[in-house]
């Protein structure tokens, strides 16, 4: 049996399970009437009848309650794999910016009243240099393909659990939760020389150069989002003359 068919067991044995359960109940509630009726009107044939109707009738119920878990099953799937769809960005993968900036903020909060977690944390901009230019130049295809490895090289530097998600055409962000600087920091150097090292290559095996500039801005006591990001991106921005990532600690 391979894992997907083993997978698919499982899913289906606890509706069977249930739905056997409910026939045998209503199959039993039959037999109970036909018993006090029996008691009733003491007449074997009209016993005996009524006791074949109760076992059509469990028969009968049985596939279709089993029917009805099932469906119900298959939409409760769908809705979640619905509900998950419109939250993801379809090149990337990663998280949409309204469904990222959800998260942040609910996150912190979170944070913020625990007893037990850190409420301060770390986040991330990665803006790549010259991305309409890019795409401009060796077309969307190719635009989507940078943007795909920028993500993979994003999640091969973080934790497990740590937020990604495209906020721009060109702008990824990344929220690290309990993070501190110096640990950020060395994501930020960890995510650059990975994009260092990759070879990028366009149409014909053209290899071109790719930049990123790595900002970021402590969360502190901040709920506010777009504050957040809109700190980042400054230092982002600093950090092209600066030549190293950059992390605003303060806001005006």
């Amino acid at each position: 049996m391979t894992p997907y068919s083993r997978f698919r067991q499982a899913l289906v044995i606890p509706h069977i399970k249930t739905a056997m359960l409910r026939t045998l109940a209503a199959a039993i509630g039959a037999i109970a009437i036909v018993w006090v009726l029996s008691l009733l009107v003491p007449q074997r044939p009209f016993w005996v009848e009524l006791t074949a109707v109760a076992l059509i009738a469990a028969a009968v119920t049985f596939p279709l309650q089993l029917a009805l878990y099932l469906r119900n099953e298959a939409l409760r799937n769908t809705q979640e794999e619905l509900r998950h769809a419109l939250g993801r960005a379809p090149v990337t993968g990663t998280m949409r910016a309204g469904e990222f900036a959800n998260s942040v903020e609910h996150a912190i909060e979170r944070r913020r009243i625990s007893s037990t977690e850190s409420s301060d944390g770390v986040l991330l901009v990665l803006r790549i240099d010259d991305f309409d230019a890019i795409d401009r130049r060796y077309g969307p295809q190719w635009a989507d393909t940078l943007l795909q490895s920028m993500v993979r090289i994003i999640y091969s530097s973080v934790r497990h659990g740590d937020l990604v998600a495209r906020l721009a055409s060109d702008e990824l962000g990344i929220y690290l939760p309990g993070t501190t600087l110096e640990n950020a920091g060395n994501i930020c150097e960890r995510i650059r020389r990975q994009v260092k090292e990759t070879t990028f290559t366009a149409g014909q095996e053209r290899q071109i150069s790719v930049t990123v500039r790595l900002g970021g801005t402590r969360v502190e006591h901040q709920t506010d989002f777009q504050a957040l990001r809109e700190a980042a991106n400054q230092a982002a921005i600093a950090e092209e003359e600066a030549g190293s990532p950059l992390f605003r600690e303060r806001f005006s």
